[in-house]
């Protein structure tokens, strides 16, 4: 694995937080010309740190007001009962976010509906009906933080 330096961090830690910051506004933020800054910002995306930019979405400005976790465990749990749920999974709509676990339970799903009513019909149409599915729980999210800061124990000064 590459060695990256505290400019590295800054810079991935900044453009985590932002990923449409122009390289301009990225340099002086982190304290380079910005032809430094634009060939590190190269050099992390062609090393694999940085790989995809997203914006982050309101849901409940598109009337998604309710999101939930649910646990799903498979009856099974073999290598084609896990690929073949995990691929029925991502083609859900209202899904969010697959977690595929080690424990108890076999996937950690985030979905986002309009109301508890909504949730309901959708937990049995989409979970409750599949015959490799053994025990469902779902529990309602009430607020989600995010942590975009990385870790000091990451950054090594050199």
């Amino acid at each position: 694995m590459a060695k990256l330096d505290r400019i590295d961090f800054d810079i991935i830690s900044a453009l985590r937080n932002n990923a449409r910051i122009s390289n301009k506004h990225l340099a002086e933020k982190i304290g380079l010309a910005p032809s430094s800054c634009l060939e590190r910002v190269r050099y992390l995306r062609q090393q694999g740190f940085l790989q995809k930019a997203h914006t982050e979405i309101d849901l409940s400005a598109l009337g998604l007001d309710l999101q939930a976790m649910v646990s799903v465990r498979l009856h099974q749990r073999s290598r084609s009962e896990f690929e073949s749920f995990r691929k029925y999974l991502s083609r859900l709509p209202n899904v969010q976010t697959i977690y595929h676990l080690s424990g108890e339970n076999d996937f950690l799903v985030h979905v986002a509906t309009q109301s508890t009513n909504s949730l309901r019909e959708y937990i049995l149409d989409t979970f409750s009906e599949r015959t490799e599915v053994a025990h469902i729980e779902t529990s309602l999210i009430f607020e989600a933080v995010r942590n975009w800061d990385i870790p000091d124990n990451l950054i090594h000064e050199e």
